[in-house]
């Protein structure tokens, strides 16, 4: 439904955001006609990237791109007319379709928004390095601009302008606030792995290579997170920029009607009066300030020519004068035939600016636009107001004259003195009633925490000093127990680190298995020394079973890293475990993650691994098999 004038009023950013976010929570409308283009550039830039990795052609990602772009163009102008329906429409619940249509019949506008917007951001952030993006944001509206269809595309960044008007910085701080997204993109990054956590552990999945796959380090899946985020917030583009159109053309009419209203009076506490809030009166008093306030969106702004412009409106005499004019060129009843006329002289001070915007919109209608029919209605409408008006006025001035008489009568000066107070006549005495089994209780649990905690009286001084008193006894106490404790932890951590000097222990304990003990197991690394594992790796390769041969040369790693105590070899703990854990050469770990990420492709992923895959695994394996051995391994 449409928002009711009331709400119409200047906002800030946060405000404006918050009103976004709220609106798409409630309206599926904006969702289904962005989530279309969102998914299409998705997918397509996801297209594009694995063309440009696997070095195949990019004319046709290139042009599944630009079109999914400007599919997300028109889709961005439908959720845009979309809003503005919820927000403004006369409908009920406007329709995703009729939006659709409306952007189908923009859409040669739409199309060059799009090439035009996708220019003038890449020349303004390569020409500003980055800081014109939050600089210049009037045309992060352009697409609610378009669809308005009050300018030419080809001039769309002073169009925005123009239509934001003083709302330009309110543009730039929203623009700010969207940075929520990467707020967003961590959200779905936690709840995308928490999702493959529970398939994991609650249906027991084998799901190892896909959370392998959903990691920060994975260049892909950081790509996916990022459109995906962006194509998620492409309702909120669309709301936010309706929604600063709106506040702009707020600020720029000066359509604050809050501020007009809260100057009618308040309801009465006692029964209704004629024109109180719940009379008729009333009723007619509002309607007569949203009358006059709504005259400026009845039409635009009028266009005054030199000469043509008029004062403003002085008493409610001129206007009587002004508006009798209009309605005698229009043929209407004039202030000769009708006593309201003489009416609006009454009107005080606080209705001048809606009386001069009253006389001003039914001159425009008159004379600018020449509809008199309009012009005599929205004279009718608000001749109809002004009795109300008037009675609401007389009560304001009636209950401000009465609080000035109350501040008045409330000065010391003119307090009345109490009276005496007269001897009361002895009453007769009640006893009081006993007190309740709860209230004894009470009573007696505070008597006897009050004993309990309460100290003796102190002794009598003496008249000779004590030599040795209980405190300097427990102060020596202490003392001597703190020197004894850390003597004793001095000791020990002497003890400690002198032994681990003597004996040379390294960093890493390695616990070694004798190689008897593991030979029926051929799928423990340390069954094998490191040459064996390699020599059996050339013989798979040999016979075409290079998935195999990879996987053994992998093994033939791990043997040797465990032998040069760079690992703690344990089947229980997975190759990135080792890889975290790893101790060996700072030069060593940079191939081994390679390595790692290559075996789980080829050996969970299932991907095929050919001849040139094998020899590419063996050149990256040979310097870590063929390095010498550390000389702390050496020695241990």
């Amino acid at each position: 439904m449409a928002v009711s004038a009331l709400e119409l009023r200047p906002r800030g950013a946060v405000a404006l955001m918050d009103a976004a976010l709220r609106l798409c929570s409630r309206n599926a409308g904006a969702w289904a006609l962005t989530l279309p283009g969102g998914a299409a550039v998705v997918a397509a830039a996801l297209y594009l990237v694995e063309a440009v990795r696997l070095g195949r052609p990019l004319a046709l990602p290139a042009l599944a791109l630009t079109l999914a772009w400007f599919l997300r163009g028109l889709c961005q102008g439908a959720a845009c007319h979309h809003v503005q329906e919820v927000l403004l429409g006369k409908e009920a619940e406007p329709s995703a379709w009729a939006s659709l249509k409306a952007a189908l019949g923009r859409a040669p506008a739409l199309f060059i928004t799009v090439a035009y917007l996708f220019v003038f951001n890449v020349l303004m952030l390569a020409l500003t390095l980055g800081i014109g993006f939050f600089v210049l944001s009037a045309q992060g509206v352009g697409y609610a601009a378009v669809m308005q269809g009050k300018g030419s595309p080809l001039r769309l960044y002073g169009l925005c302008s123009r239509l934001l008007g003083p709302a330009r910085g309110t543009a730039t701080a929203v623009r700010i606030l969207m940075g929520v997204q990467l707020l967003g993109f961590f959200n779905l990054h936690i709840g995308l792995n928490f999702l493959l956590i529970l398939g994991r552990k609650l249906v027991g999945i084998d799901l190892t290579f896909a959370e392998r796959f959903a990691s920060l380090d994975n260049p892909q899946w950081v790509l996916f997170l990022a459109l995906t985020t962006f194509a998620l917030f492409e309702p909120v583009r669309a709301a936010a920029a309706t929604l600063l159109l709106v506040d702009g053309r707020v600020r720029q009419e000066g359509l604050d009607l809050l501020a007009a209203v809260q100057q009618l009076p308040a309801r009465n506490t006692g029964r209704p009066l004629a024109g109180s809030p719940g009379s008729p009166g009333s009723r007619s008093a509002a309607v007569l300030a949203l009358v006059l306030g709504l005259g400026l969106l009845t039409a635009g702004p009028a266009h005054a020519q030199a000469g043509d412009v008029k004062p403003p409106v002085a008493s409610g005499r001129d206007a009587a004068t002004r508006l009798g004019a209009v309605a005698e060129a229009c043929e209407g009843t004039g202030p000769a035939e009708d006593a309201r006329y003489e009416s609006l002289a009454g009107l005080g001070p606080a209705e001048a600016g809606k009386l001069d915007r009253w006389v001003r919109t039914v001159e425009r209608q008159a004379w600018d636009d020449e509809d008199c029919d309009s012009a005599l209605a929205t004279l009718e409408q608000g001749l109809a107001q002004v009795p109300g008006t008037l009675s609401a006025q007389a009560r304001a001035d009636a209950r401000a004259a009465s609080a000035r008489a109350k501040d008045i009568l409330a000065r010391p000066e003119f307090a009345v003195a109490p009276p005496k107070a007269e001897k009361e006549a002895p009453e007769e005495s009640v006893p009081p009633e006993p007190p309740g089994w709860w209230r004894r209780f009470m009573d007696w649990l505070g008597e006897f925490l009050k004993k309990l905690f309460e100290r003796s009286p102190a002794p009598p001084p003496r008249n000779q000093p004590e030599l040795v008193t209980g405190g300097a006894v427990a102060n020596v106490l202490v003392v001597l127990l703190v020197t004894l404790t850390v003597v004793v932890l001095g000791a020990l951590l002497l003890r400690y680190f002198g032994k681990k000097k003597g004996t040379g222990e390294s960093g890493l304990e390695v616990s070694t298995v004798h190689a008897a003990t593991l030979a029926g197991d051929p799928a423990h690394a340390l069954s094998r020394p490191p040459e064996g594992w390699a020599h059996l790796a050339d013989e798979l390769a040999a016979r075409g079973e290079y998935r195999e041969a990879v996987r053994s040369l992998y093994l033939a790693l791990l043997s040797r890293l465990h032998r040069d105590g760079a690992i703690l070899y344990d089947v229980t703990l997975s190759n990135w475990d080792y890889l975290r854990q790893f101790r060996g050469r700072s030069e060593w770990k940079a191939p081994f993650r390679e390595l790692t990420r290559r075996f789980d492709f080829a050996w969970y992923g299932n991907v095929p691994v050919g001849a040139e895959g094998y020899r590419e695994f063996r050149a990256l394996t040979a310097p870590l098999l063929a390095a010498p051995a550390q000389p702390e391994a050496a020695g241990a």
